[in-house]
């Protein structure tokens, strides 16, 4: 089979663990008689320098023109100074719209190899965990109305919380086909008992989840979530919430396995079209330093194997090698202990082809 797939480094040490998922995939390719054909666009930081847009046209052309992309990271310092919308951070809106991404699936799973880094106590976690965070990506505060009125005390900012019916039903069956596959229990978080937003989705979420007898599903509320989730992590198992409250409570559960550095995502539309990046930022101070950890991308592409191009054996290579290499004792600076032996970013990215 070939697979056509864009390459979007972006900035700082994107294209550092891009080009390890790179060399990963290449390796997928040999071992079971796929082709990859790569192709690389600009976004983001870099993006703007060179054409005065962090998301050019030409992106967004090629993006729609793959079967799937893999982006790195945007954002930095350099470009902290300019306007919202030339902000490298504006392109992952853009990317995300243009491509019609609604679903951004969140794993956050503790490594019994990394246990050590929880900052959670032993007794809490001593079970490990595994929750799959689904939230909802093109709707909500994130993209509604927003500016400037004369309110109570004067000018006054305002965001605008916007979601239809249609939208919550998406998300909520991607979130429940998830649980069917998984532990067959969903929580839905939200913050019904103040927001009208949140009433509907309550509501939707149920008239859904009659479609899916066998998925056991809760309400929670998003404060007592974010409390849930420090207190005791492995009572979740799929979480679907919205895009504001989807992006705080998916970076806190990152947190928690005490390795943001280690976290893939995906995001997904209605085709198999998907994005699939790391989590972390494009952390500029290591950038071109060859010591960022490249295994959350690594994990990505893996993600990208068993989503869009449904090749699960070839995901579950990819997986299968990132936990020996974490059981070998192999670690990048980021999750090492003090005095451990580091590895840079290739000789990672070596480590993980030499187990598939």
């Amino acid at each position: 089979m070939k697979y056509n797939i864009a390459l979007l480094p972006g900035d700082g040490i994107g294209p550092e663990i891009v080009d390890g998922a790179v060399r990963v995939l290449k390796k997928v390719g040999e071992k079971y008689g796929h082709e990859f054909d790569f192709k690389t666009y600009l976004i983001g930081g870099v993006a703007y320098d060179a054409t005065g847009d962090p998301l050019p046209k030409e992106t967004v052309d090629g993006a729609l023109a793959s079967d799937s992309v893999l982006l790195g990271a945007v954002g930095g310092p350099k470009w902290d100074s300019l306007p919202g919308d030339k902000r490298p951070e504006k392109a992952l809106l853009g990317i995300r719209s243009a491509l019609g991404l609604f679903t951004n699936l969140r794993p956050a799973k503790l490594y019994p190899a990394l246990s050590d880094a929880c900052p959670l106590k032993e007794s809490t976690v001593k079970n490990g965990f595994d929750i799959m965070i689904v939230r909802e990506l093109t709707g909500g505060i994130y993209f509604g109305d927003r500016g400037y009125r004369e309110g109570k005390y004067g000018t006054e900012a305002y965001d605008t919380e916007c979601y239809s019916p249609m939208e919550i039903e998406r998300i909520a069956r991607v979130a429940f086909e998830c649980a069917k596959k998984r532990g067959k229990k969903l929580a839905s978080i939200d913050k019904a008992n103040v927001l009208e937003t949140s009433r509907l989705w309550r509501k939707t979420v149920h008239e859904i989840a009659q479609e899916y007898p066998d998925v056991s599903v809760c309400d929670v509320l998003v404060d007592n979530a974010a409390m849930q989730l420090v207190r005791n992590p492995a009572q979740f198992d799929v979480i679907v919430t919205s895009n504001m409250f989807g992006d705080i409570l998916s970076d806190e559960a990152s947190q928690i396995t005490g390795s943001i550095g280690m976290l893939p995502s995906a995001s997904l539309n209605e085709t198999t079209l998907g994005m699939y990046e790391p989590i972390h930022g494009s952390a500029p101070d290591i950038a071109g330093k060859n010591i960022a950890n490249p295994i959350a991308t690594i994990l990505s592409a893996a993600m990208m194997l068993r989503y869009s191009f449904n090749l699960t054996e070839e995901a579950d290579c990819i997986e299968k090698a990132v936990d020996a290499v974490l059981n070998d004792g192999l670690r990048t600076s980021d999750i090492a202990k003090p005095g451990e032996n580091t590895l840079s970013t290739s000789e990672m990215t070596e480590a993980v082809i030499e187990r598939l």
